[in-house]
């Protein structure tokens, strides 16, 4: 690495960020046994945490000596529009699994993101993201028996629907 590499823009901010992360994580290890013995349940994650302290301190010391203009703008190197978005869907899909389900957060999260992403016709991103989805429901909740949010879509209707009519109709 180059000793005298301009600061990058949000550069500063992200590490006083992690700082300020490993000084809260140093409290909530704290919590668990505080300074009780070394063999106690917060010990590991204090020194993990202690260890994050003392590296985020260095590397935000050395980032503020740093020069600050480096040319490049947030918003274009480093933090573009579709970084924006896909941190945006992320968030959402995390937000709306469990009240909608898996199936169809899932769904419209690949079709958005595809089509944002790809900027490909609406019947790829249709086609995509119903393949995906289908394969990932198969491997996941009928092969591995993976337990997904059910949400507003009935799969355990359907999937006793559809045992009973592979069985017969029994």
């Amino acid at each position: 690495m180059q000793k005298n590499a301009p600061r990058r823009p949000g550069e500063a901010v992200f590490t006083v960020f992690l700082l300020l992360a490993s000084l809260i994580l140093f409290w909530s290890a704290y919590g668990i046994a505080g300074f009780e013995a070394l063999s106690s349940p917060g010990a590991i994650p204090m020194a993990a945490s202690a260890a994050m302290i003392i590296t985020a301190t260095i590397v935000t010391v050395q980032t503020f000596r740093k020069p600050g203009n480096s040319g490049e703008l947030l918003h274009r190197q480093i933090l573009p529009l579709s970084v924006l978005v896909t941190v945006a869907l992320i968030t959402a899909y995390a937000f709306l699994l469990k009240p909608l389900g898996f199936l169809p957060t899932s769904f419209i999260f690949l079709i958005v993101a595809i089509k944002f992403l790809s900027r490909r016709s609406l019947a790829f991103t249709l086609g995509t993201a119903t393949l995906s989805v289908v394969l990932i429901y198969l491997v996941f909740r009928l092969i591995f028996s993976v337990l997904m949010p059910e949400g507003i879509v009935p799969e355990g209707e359907m999937i006793a629907w559809m045992r009973n009519l592979l069985a017969g109709g029994q």
